[in-house]
């Protein structure tokens, strides 16, 4: 079985689309006529700097990821089982899944941006190596309680959105609990109660609209389960103000059984998602098979923290071995490289993990890549 992924806003940079424009010069032509400007002008060039401006960026994706998708069919690929888009992306999924064409989702995209756009003085940051329920807790500890979840990505990798203000002051509460906290380069609360009000004008906008039943099932971000077609104005409404569930929806997909992840349109942010995700579902399947042949008076969780700890000092010793203090790596939350202040080390028995300089909380190895 097969799943083609589509990213969202923060993929986007400037060259995307390369080839893809002249190739479908039709559909090209219908989305210049729809945006009112060259999309092949914006995405390669952005002579006026607007590509990362999101009232642009959406369109510009959303047109991207279409044509990726129609370079798939056109050279002779198959339909793909299950489609699945992260916030943006979604729309790509579903227009590959015939659930409205390209132009009525690129209008869609278009009043999405706009509305979208308007949020200010929001703010959104990326929480590492922490679960669900310690943001929460962290959150409700220092009477926090105006901040949202907005992307459960990865179990390591949560977003938390909200007011600008509000997110800034979160900082020293989750530095303090040992947890990696990141500040997103966003002007908007995405996915947080702060949308409210542009799903409230998206749902006016969306009344005139018409859908069709999916030719290919599409996983939904605010259920992590497929598609209910004949809620799809309804989902994509409460997508722009709930958590995106993207674990959810990947983990629901393995549990199909052998299933092949192919992200289309730009980057590889949904790929290394599902590599983390991947991992925490073969790590949940072993402690299931471990359970039904542990011996009696052996207790799982026994077995499954020595197997942890063992894969996890492997990798601090072969990191160890060929990254010395002061390597410079990469991480998919920054654009500038990092640079190491320790050496590797095991973190609660389990965790391998390193430390950068100039930020306080850990970096999980499985996470960062020399340079």
């Amino acid at each position: 079985m097969k799943t083609y992924l589509f990213p969202g806003q923060g993929s986007q940079k400037k060259g995307m689309g390369a080839g893809l424009f002249d190739e479908f010069p039709e559909l090209t032509k219908k989305a210049d006529k729809i945006l009112g400007y060259s999309i092949k002008e914006l995405c390669l060039e952005d002579p006026n700097k607007q590509l990362n401006k999101t009232q642009f960026t959406q369109p510009a994706l959303y047109v991207v990821n279409a044509l990726s998708y129609q370079k798939k069919l056109k050279d002779g690929e198959k339909e793909p089982n299950y489609v699945a888009g992260h916030s943006l992306g979604e729309y790509n999924a579903l227009q590959a899944a015939g659930v409205f064409s390209f132009e009525s989702g690129l209008k869609l995209v278009k009043k999405r941006g706009e509305l979208m756009s308007k949020a200010k003085n929001g703010g959104m940051a990326a929480i590492l190596n922490s679960s669900e329920e310690q943001i929460k807790e962290i959150l409700k500890d220092a009477n926090l309680d105006t901040i949202d979840i907005a992307n459960l990505n990865a179990s390591s990798q949560i977003v938390i959105s909200g007011l600008k203000e509000d997110v800034t002051n979160a900082q020293p509460f989750f530095e303090k609990a040992g947890v990696m906290f990141i500040p997103l380069n966003t002007s908007g609360a995405f996915h947080s109660r702060y949308m409210k009000e542009a799903a409230d004008e998206f749902e006016k906008f969306l009344k005139r609209k018409r859908f069709y039943e999916p030719k290919i099932e599409v996983i939904a971000n605010i259920t992590g389960k497929p598609y209910d077609h004949k809620k799809v104005s309804e989902s994509l409404v409460n997508q722009l103000y709930n958590s995106v569930r993207w674990a959810d929806g990947m983990t629901y997909l393995l549990e199909k059984g052998e299933m092949e992840f192919e992200e289309l349109g730009v980057g590889e942010v949904l790929t290394k998602l599902t590599g983390y995700i991947k991992r925490d579902f073969s790590e949940k399947e072993k402690t299931a098979t471990e359970k039904k042949t542990t011996k009696k008076g052996v207790k799982k969780k026994e077995i499954t923290a020595v197997k942890s700890t063992q894969d996890s000092l492997a990798l601090v010793t072969q990191w160890n071995a060929s990254n010395p203090i002061g390597t410079k790596v990469k991480s998919d939350f920054y654009d500038t490289e990092l640079e190491t202040r320790t050496e590797a080390i095991i973190l609660f028995g389990h965790r391998a993990a390193v430390y950068m300089k100039g930020y306080n909380g850990y970096f999980d190895l499985r996470e960062v890549t020399a340079v």
